[in-house]
Order: C-alpha cells, then structure tokens, then sequence
C-alpha cells in the first residue's frame, strides 16, 4: 500500500465537494422555510382559489363534520 495516485486524490477531494454541496443545499432548504413559512391561512386561500369547497378540503384531511 503506497501513496494514493493524484486521480484518486482528486476523485477523493471530489466526492467531499459534492457531499459539502448537498449539506449547503439541505441548509439552505432549511433557511427557505424558516423565511417563508406556511400558515394554514395560506393553506386555506390556494385550497380555495383551485376551487376547493370546504366540505372537500375536510374530506381531504379526513375529517368529518
């Protein structure tokens, strides 16, 4: 076992380049939510501009009235 070849040093720098990537991006998602949170207002709202009837948005979240 000798020293690594400068391909898999790369290929190695690489694979901690992408994982750092998907950290940056997980955190950013997170930081997006916490800017721009969803209120069951909004909710309401968009459920009833696509039309919904309240009736059916209870039926969508099985709850009886």
């Amino acid at each position: 076992m000798g020293a690594r070849t400068i391909e898999d040093r790369i290929a190695m720098i690489d694979a901690k380049i992408e994982k750092k990537q998907g950290e940056i991006a997980a955190l950013e998602a997170q930081k997006y939510k916490l800017q721009h949170p969803v209120s069951m207002r909004a909710v309401m709202a968009k459920a009833k501009e696509s039309g919904m009837t309240a009736e059916q948005i209870a039926e969508k979240l099985g709850i009886e009235l």
